[in-house]
């Protein structure tokens, strides 16, 4: 359920809205090529954990290719990528619920949902995949509900007449508006929407049988990505005209229910991007936990961060979780401005992730044609990050994280040299 349900989060259910915008129906286009890279991708992580299924997947899968230097990296640059999630998404759904209850102020929703869900974490693994089953339980019935209805309006069933056929597909400048540019700007988007299945290989090292917990998620995500992403996509742009401005204000799956009249339909996606923005804080606390508590036995993370309780790293929950409960005061101070500040920075970091997962496979695997697609697929939207101005800060500030990474890791390597050269006494650590 969480390979199925665990990263269906705003970046579909409202970030597709600026995709749609930038590429119109060729945003097909880029959720396909997204699509197929996720795919290859997550068949290269979890062949690499199906092998060895430890605490860290993917960062410890290339410590293990190309040194520390490559775990700190993936592991640091992932975590960071979850936190400043995680108090986005406790901002964003704030916010939601502000609108239903304006007598609350948002700050003291945000604190209610941190606290929520770090207690939820800090019970246990158990508890937390009994709460994102039925968090992801209910984000699939959504998506199939609005696939179903979006079924019958194109077939023009009762109660519904008239379907509109291929006229928005084609029309309002055909199927590509804005040209090839704009796939490419819908593509950005989607890589980012899909970001967040690597917690199915986090999860797995805690399960009774990894292996064939691996194989499973891994198989599942075959049939989200096919479904629920492209299925909805095809939807929405044969539905509502790509420029209508209800595709970005409110979101494109309210914008499709209101044009086919269904009662309530704000309230309803309201509630239905709420459990998406709570799911995936959910998700995200666990999953970022987990993999700083494996950075710390990794020697790449402060030694007190590795406490456990009855089996739960509660310290790196509590320190995962730290950055959400920052939130609450930044939310106050600037609502505004910090938080495009946070996404940018980090904006990039998936496809560090995936890259560096891919590059693994190629080291590990030897030079497959798989792993040769993903890394050829990263390069280019890396390349077309960098060459249009809207992307390039992401890139660029997410390079600096990175690189910045890259130093920490080299002074530790120099370090530990130091401590282990003949004629030296070992350092304090």
């Amino acid at each position: 359920m969480i390979a199925m349900g665990g990263a269906i989060g705003a970046g579909l259910f409202v970030g597709s809205g600026f995709g749609i915008a930038a590429a119109g129906p060729g945003i097909l286009v880029s959720y396909a090529f997204a699509g197929v890279l996720t795919v290859l991708v997550m068949r290269m992580l979890g062949e690499m954990s199906a092998a060895r299924p430890v605490s860290g997947s993917f960062a410890e899968h290339a410590r293990s290719a190309f040194g520390p230097w490559a775990g700190l990296l993936a592991g640091w640059m992932y975590w960071a990528l979850l936190v400043v999630s995680v108090a986005a998404e406790a901002v964003g759904a704030a916010h939601i619920v502000q609108g239903w209850v304006p007598g609350v102020p948002g700050w003291a929703w945000v604190a209610l949902f941190m606290s929520l869900f770090t207690a939820s974490n800090l019970a246990g693994v158990r508890h937390f995949g009994e709460l994102e089953f039925w968090f992801a339980g209910l984000k699939i019935a959504a998506i199939g509900l609005f696939l179903v209805l979006g079924a019958v309006v194109l077939l023009g069933l009762p109660p519904w007449q008239g379907s509109p056929g291929t006229s928005h597909l084609l029309g309002h400048g055909g199927f590509l508006p804005q040209g090839w540019y704009g796939v490419a700007v819908g593509t950005v988007a989607a890589v980012f929407a899909f970001g967040g299945l690597e917690t199915v290989t986090i999860a797995a090292a805690e399960c009774d049988d990894p292996v064939r917990a691996v194989r499973r998620g891994v198989r599942a995500v075959m049939w989200r990505v096919a479904v629920c992403y492209l299925g909805s996509m095809a939807v929405i742009v044969a539905l509502v005209p790509w420029n209508d401005p209800a595709v970005t204000a409110d979101g494109p799956y309210a914008a499709v229910m209101g044009r086919i009249g269904v009662p309530g339909a704000e309230d309803l996606m309201k509630a239905v991007v709420l459990v998406a923005l709570l799911s995936a804080m959910n998700a995200n606390i666990y999953g970022s936990s987990r993999m700083l508590h494996a950075l710390v036995a990794r020697g790449d993370a402060p030694r007190a961060l590795a406490r456990l309780r009855a089996g739960v790293p509660f310290a790196a929950v509590l320190a995962s979780a730290a950055f959400g409960f920052v939130s609450v005061v930044l939310s106050l101070l600037w609502p505004r401005t910090v938080f495009p500040f946070l996404l940018n920075s980090i904006g990039a970091a998936i496809l560090v992730v995936w890259a560096l997962i891919a590059a693994s496979h190629w080291r590990v695997h030897g030079r497959s044609v798989r792993a040769g697609v993903a890394l050829a697929g990263i390069g280019g939207v890396l390349v077309f990050m960098l060459g249009d101005a809207a992307s390039r800060t992401q890139l660029l500030t997410t390079g600096a994280w990175a690189a910045g990474l890259l130093l920490l890791a080299r002074v530790r390597s120099v370090r530990r040299r130091s401590r282990t050269a003949p004629g030296t006494d070992p350092l304090p650590s």
